[in-house]
């Protein structure tokens, strides 16, 4: 498996009380700039009430879009901390917002980074960190007798401790269509195998490539 870049599986929030002051925190899976920009956009109109919305994004599969705003808390002390825990940790395509609620106890240059990118990193613990790579997507046709034994050699997801492939979908008719899911440095070992399995009748219709969270 070939991985591409970590990213979050999906949306997450953390809430931290500190010194009075309320953090909470969301990120997003983004694909784009304008993407992270539209979150960010939602989040502030959201928490208009807030003394700050400190945002950050990491775009790109290295990383190349990096980007953060203090919003009026002392500057390096928010928005650059968070940018650089999430491209320490590896992780990109994804946006954060930390909004605060000042609870009246300054919290000093150490403490304000601390409380960002701590509650920052809950919230990224809580949506999920997984791995993106490229998933080779095939259509095989075959004849219901070597349905069952196939089926039996599926892997339960698609991880590279689990096996050599997944069944995405199943279409019954006259024959029996299989979407079959690998990785592509397992494609050819595993057209093999349904080859030996079916006896050389197994029909591969299509084949494609696909980016997918793994």
């Amino acid at each position: 498996m070939e991985l591409l870049y970590k990213t979050v599986r999906k949306e997450g929030e953390a809430l931290q009380i500190i010194e009075k002051s309320r953090f909470k925190a969301l990120v997003r899976p983004v694909g784009s700039r304008e993407e992270a920009e539209a979150f960010i956009s939602e989040i502030k109109g959201a928490n208009r009430d807030a003394t700050h919305n400190v945002p950050a994004m990491v775009i790109g599969d290295k990383a190349q879009i990096q980007w953060a705003s203090d919003d009026g808390e002392p500057q390096g002390t928010s928005g650059a901390p968070m940018v650089q825990m999430m491209v320490k940790e590896g992780l990109t395509n994804l946006a954060v917002v930390v909004t605060r609620h000042f609870g009246g106890i300054k919290l000093g240059t150490g403490g304000l980074v601390r409380a960002y990118t701590g509650t920052a990193r809950k919230a990224i613990e809580a949506a999920g960190i997984c791995g993106v790579c490229l998933v080779e997507l095939m259509r095989i046709r075959i004849d219901y007798t070597f349905l069952s034994k196939i089926q039996n050699m599926a892997s339960g997801s698609l991880t590279e401790e689990e096996g050599d492939f997944v069944i995405r979908g199943t279409e019954y008719g006259e024959k029996v269509t299989l979407e079959i899911g690998t990785f592509p440095e397992k494609s050819e070992r595993v057209k093999a195998l349904l080859a030996s399995v079916t006896a050389g009748t197994c029909q591969v219709l299509e084949e494609t490539t696909s980016v997918e969270k793994i």
